[in-house]
Order: structure tokens, then sequence, then C-alpha cells
């Protein structure tokens, strides 16, 4: 069994991919019309065929309330990880990233978490 698809919920998918390539660096892999969405996905520049991330529109709305409640709490939806965090915190704060947690040492990882714009908090890591 492998992981092939996974989802991060977000509130305008237009504005999703915009942040997710343009200012996190992944790339488009699909956009396919579905009616008042589409299936949309963007993978790791450095696994173009690894797993891919469903910018997932909020067209179910009980999602809403999950999604902001996550938010609100200060959980993060997901977390991708990165080499070097420092380098990763101080180049996205560079393009205008708000982070909520700077890069923190937690003994076994060091975590970071900012606001991705589209409802979420993202979780990077060095591991």
């Amino acid at each position: 069994m492998k992981i092939k698809l996974t989802s991060v919920m977000v509130n305008n998918q237009d504005k999703a991919l915009k942040f997710y390539t343009e200012i996190l660096g992944f790339v488009k892999k699909t956009e396919i019309p579905m009616g008042e969405y589409k299936w949309l996905t963007v993978v790791s520049k450095e696994e173009q065929d690894g797993v891919e991330l469903v910018l997932e529109p909020m067209g179910f709305p009980p999602a809403r309330i999950y999604q902001k409640a996550l938010f609100e709490a200060g959980i993060p939806l997901t977390a991708f990880n990165v080499d070097d965090i420092q380098k990763e915190y101080e180049r996205l704060e560079k393009l205008g990233v708000v982070f909520s947690m700077k890069p923190t040492n937690m003994g076994a990882a060091i975590l970071a978490v900012f606001d991705d714009t589209c409802g979420n908090n993202i979780q990077i890591v060095q591991v």
C-alpha cells in the first residue's frame, strides 16, 4: 500500500494554486475543471512522480467548520518536510508568509508553523 494522494482543504483553489506554486515552490501536476470546482493537484519539484497534494475545494459545508476550528486552535492541517528549516523559514518570511511559530527545536525535530492564506496552518519539519 502506498500514499498517492493527500488533500489540503482550501477556501479558494486559484489563490491556493498561486500560494503553493509561487511561494512554497510546488509544481502544478493536474488541473481538470469539474463544474464549480476543479481537480487540482501539486507535487514537489524534487518528486514530480511522487505524492500529489490535492488542493481540495470547500464544497462540503462541515469541512469549513473543521478547517476553521483547526486554524483557530493553531493546529496544523498537515506538515511538509524540509532539509534546512531555518533557510526555508527565512525564504518564506521574505516572501511575506506569516508564521505563528518560528523554527522551534522539539528534540527529535525542528518545527515551524505558517498560514497558507487559504484557511490552514501548515507545519514544516526538519528531522
